[in-house]
């Protein structure tokens, strides 16, 4: 009897000893899970990885966590590897693998890998037959979304939804209005769906019958206001804001907003953010500014969308002033500056406005990386680049197609090979990148990897049919960049004004004078292209250097403006080959004046005197360069001194 006590006091004593490790275990998993989804939420993806390697115990939650982050990068590599580890899997788990897959959208394997997984589930929620049909809608395969959907054993309007827009982004707009009428319910997020499909289709008619025949019958109240804003969207995309601006004007306006009216039919701050939108892209950025300071409220994105009208029109000291009064500038506020200084070449700003950023991200190193890269700092890109790769930040394909495009200007082949090394293990290439791939080739002069690129490629666009022929017609391939041309017309891609200027240079190469005048005439007369100092300067490099400069003077005198410099370095180059000194005075002397610091009219007209043995007249260049050059340093060095 003695023992009874003690007997059950141990077994208490075990009972409350497991209690509290697994009180413990519990307190510790919610505190790491928690420290691992901050990483995440932050983009320190590597960090949360390093991290969730340490935890000595983890639950489905941090596998989960850490599988989401690799999602939402797109690494499926690395999702599908934890996925694999995972000692326990739940429905979260095989969704948000699926939902990777399918989102890719880039051909039938990653779908396929999407299905085998949704497949093998051992038991499916409405969430993972939605995202299976959203990404067979989203790869154009609508038979098969179609059957998965009729195949539902039970659907909500999300379904619905999923399935609707599937026909609209493929442009069938018969079989989307058909499961439309089918839904048994509607909310605000079909309407909006539905009508926003309809506007991309080029139906904004049809978009307001069915906002106004839907919305009277439900009378939703805020639902109907949401599907007004996608309206008013969709009048400022298709250019028309009166009707924009008059459908904004006829929702209602509560300026002083009560507890208990949040279900009205009533402007709210998406309603002032949308018509803003539409005349900042229409460049009208006097009525979005009055609208701004109308609003009784504001969030992130009425103050971001008006600092991205000032920097669009490059009116950065009002966009610092509306970025100083922000309450709390986001990444994208952050970003617009970073832009905006680097659009108008001041990079020292951009750069400053880069590094008093609270919190670097991605999109913020895209934005500075790109924007010294359009402003020809090639070197300070790749630092740029360097470092951001060293702070755990990985490149995207935005990145990507930048650093692509310094390797392009600096034109180094072999850092470009490297670059392209990183695509092919960090990203699955778009039709930017791809693009990027074949101009840095093409201008390396590599035209045997460039042409493999574009011929992988189902339907180039324009850009990479100009870096094609323009990387032949500037490496000599005259006969390849014209049959390209010729191919690419055949095609129906419509050529544009850089293209006419790569023909224009292979015909020239090729010496093929009359195709060079008859392309020109086309590019007039067929499809309308006014032609700029480029086209000229080709053509008369070609006329000049192929017949007699003369021509190529005429053609001179004929053009529409005064001539670029590039016109004249063309004739005088003309004028030696054909030792034309009369003409090569003249051209010398023109660029003389259009650039009085440059060295190389002299030299070239001083090469020509020479060759035809006209010794005085070419001490006399030497002398002229050098009172000329002597005296524009001069005031050069004058002009600095008052800076």
């Amino acid at each position: 009897m003695g023992l009874r006590p003690c007997f059950f006091s141990s077994i208490r004593s075990a009972s409350t000893l497991r209690s509290e490790a697994a009180a413990s275990k519990g307190t510790y998993l919610y505190r790491m899970n928690k420290k691992l989804s901050e990483l995440l939420r932050t983009g320190k993806l590597s960090q949360a990885k390093s991290m969730f390697d340490k935890m000595r115990q983890r639950n489905t939650v941090s596998w989960n966590s850490m599988i989401s982050g690799y999602v939402k990068r797109r690494e499926m590599a690395n999702a599908r590897k934890l996925f694999d580890e995972m000692p326990e899997r739940d429905i979260v788990s095989w969704n948000l693998m699926i939902s990777g897959y399918a989102a890719l959208c880039l051909g039938y394997k990653f779908l396929e890998q999407a299905r085998n997984l949704f497949d093998q589930m051992p038991s499916r929620d409405v969430v993972s037959w939605n995202t299976i049909i959203s990404g067979y809608a989203k790869n154009g395969r609508m038979h098969e979304a179609t059957r998965l959907f009729e195949s539902m054993p039970e659907r909500n309007v999300v379904s619905w939804n999923a399935i609707i827009t599937g026909f609209l982004h493929n442009g069938d707009m018969l079989s989307a209005t058909k499961y439309f009428e089918r839904m048994p319910e509607r909310d605000s997020a079909s309407v909006s769906a539905f009508v926003s499909g309809l506007l991309q289709n080029g139906q904004l008619d049809e978009a307001v019958r069915v906002l106004i025949e839907y919305g009277e019958m439900d009378d939703w109240g805020k639902d109907l206001v949401q599907a007004c804003n996608t309206l008013i969207v969709g009048y400022g995309q298709m250019g028309r804001l009166d009707d924009a601006r008059r459908l904004f004007d006829q929702i209602p306006f509560n300026c002083n907003r009560r507890e208990g009216r949040s279900g009205e039919f009533e402007k709210n701050v998406v309603s002032w953010n949308s018509m803003i939108m539409c005349y900042v892209k229409a460049g009208d950025i006097v009525s979005a500014r009055e609208l701004f300071d109308q609003m009784v409220e504001r969030d992130t994105i009425s103050w971001n969308t008006m600092i991205n009208g000032y920097v669009r029109i490059s009116d950065m000291e009002e966009a610092i002033n509306l970025f100083n009064m922000m309450p709390k500038p986001d990444k994208m506020s952050w970003s617009s500056m970073i832009s905006g200084f680097a659009r108008i070449g001041r990079l020292e700003l951009a750069r400053d406005y880069f590094e008093m950023m609270p919190q670097k991200h991605l999109v913020s190193w895209n934005c500075i990386i790109a924007g010294y890269e359009k402003n020809k700092d090639y070197q300070g890109a790749i630092k740029l680049f360097i470092r951001m790769r060293a702070e755990g930040e990985n490149p995207d394909e935005l990145t990507l197609s930048s650093v692509l495009c310094v390797c392009a200007g600096l034109v180094d082949l072999h850092l470009g090979m490297q670059i392209h090394q990183q695509v092919t293990k960090t990203v699955i290439p778009d039709e930017a990148i791809k693009n990027s791939l074949i101009t840095m080739y093409s201008r390396c002069g590599a035209m045997i990897e460039s042409r493999l690129i574009f011929y992988e490629m189902k339907s180039p666009k324009v850009v990479a049919w100009n870096a094609m022929i323009g990387g032949y017609a500037s490496h000599g391939f005259a006969t390849e960049a014209l049959e390209l041309f010729e191919l690419m017309k055949r095609r129906k891609v419509q050529p544009t004004y850089v293209t006419f200027i790569s023909v224009l240079i292979a015909c020239a190469h090729a010496g093929l004078v009359d195709e060079g005048w008859a392309y020109f005439k086309a590019m007039v007369n067929e499809y309308g292209i006014e032609p700029g100092a480029e086209h000229y300067a080709s053509l008369v490099d070609n006329v000049g250097r192929n017949r007699q400069p003369k021509e190529a003077m005429d053609l001179i005198k004929s053009m529409p403006f005064e001539p670029h410099k590039a016109v004249w370095s063309a004739l005088l180059g003309a004028c030696r080959v054909h030792k034309n000194v009369d003409l090569a005075q003249v051209a010398a002397e023109a660029l003389m004046r259009l650039e009085p610091e440059s060295s190389a009219p002299y030299k070239l007209l001083y090469d020509i005197y020479a060759e035809a043995g006209q010794w005085e007249a070419a001490a006399a260049v030497t002398i002229m360069e050098r009172n000329n050059i002597r005296r524009q340093a001069a005031y050069s060095w004058i002009d600095s001194s008052h800076c």
